[in-house]
């Protein structure tokens, strides 16, 4: 297996799908899977399952970019530890996008690393859409 993910129905509404669990297995990052894998999560339980908003709660700079590969789009929430929300469908994914990024740069915990790699996407802007296909 190189890559799985897993959801659950939201608690308080039934509409609503959450993705959990994301992992790529280690010599399969930066290739793509992650982001092609939530999206054919999210077009399953949209377009199978009747859900009508699929969301993820994601805590770093490289999931946020990933996820909006997938299609989703950043909600201006945020929940638990640090997370923000994404959502699809999401019609200001790419109006939003920067927005995300900033408030990564407000944390006192990002490494160097991962500022460098919030400037580098904010300056080239939302990622384009990958198709959902299972990896």
């Amino acid at each position: 297996m190189y890559a799985a993910v897993s959801f659950n129905v939201d608690r308080t509404d039934d509409a609503t799908a959450w993705l959990r669990y994301v992992s790529v297995r280690a010599d399969y990052r930066g290739e793509g899977l992650g982001a092609r894998l939530c999206a054919f999560a999210a077009d399953f339980l949209l377009d199978e399952r009747g859900f009508e908003r699929v969301r993820i709660a994601v805590n770093n700079p490289y999931a946020y970019h990933a996820l909006h590969k997938g299609g989703f789009g950043f909600t201006g929430e945020e929940t638990g530890i640090a997370e923000l929300v994404l959502e699809r469908p999401c019609e200001e994914r790419d109006g939003r996008y920067a927005e995300g990024l900033e408030r990564y740069l407000d944390r006192e915990s990002l490494s160097e690393a991962e500022r460098a790699f919030v400037r580098e996407k904010r300056e080239e802007g939302p990622p384009e859409r990958v198709a959902g296909q299972p990896p």
